[in-house]
């Protein structure tokens, strides 16, 4: 029987540090999709219902925090791991109180993103 792939959502406003990390998921074997801010990933999210939710915390519009705010309103069960530059560690304790799986200071390792890669597929029943 064939795993299907691990869907995620990559929520970046900078569209170099998305392209990275798709690159670096897709070599893992996922399948990725993108939004570039706070508000465009709570409607990628509902349409795509991804495994996991890479998010960072400081973008236009609607930051990070109110993006995982909605997107737990809208799934509690949502696994979203927030990245974030230093300097944030007051906004990170919010994001975990908000309901974040966890979080990755920036600039992130491939290791890092393997690991979490590696928990989500635990968790994630096989169909």
């Amino acid at each position: 029987m064939e795993q299907k792939k691990t869907k995620i959502l990559v929520c970046d406003d900078s569209s170099l540090i998305r392209k990275q990390l798709k690159d670096l998921l897709v070599t893992m074997d996922c399948e990725v999709f993108e939004a570039a801010n706070g508000r465009i990933v709570v409607e990628v999210f509902k349409e795509v219902k991804p495994d996991v939710v890479f998010m960072d915390i400081v973008m236009p519009e609607v930051d990070g925090l109110e993006a995982l705010k909605n997107i737990k309103m809208y799934d509690k069960e949502a696994k979203v791991v927030m990245l974030s530059s230093v300097g944030t560690s007051a906004k990170l304790v919010q994001a975990l109180k908000n309901g974040a799986m966890d979080f990755i200071q920036k600039p992130y390792t491939t290791e890092q993103i393997e690991k979490i890669v590696a928990d989500v597929r635990h968790l994630v029943p096989i169909i």
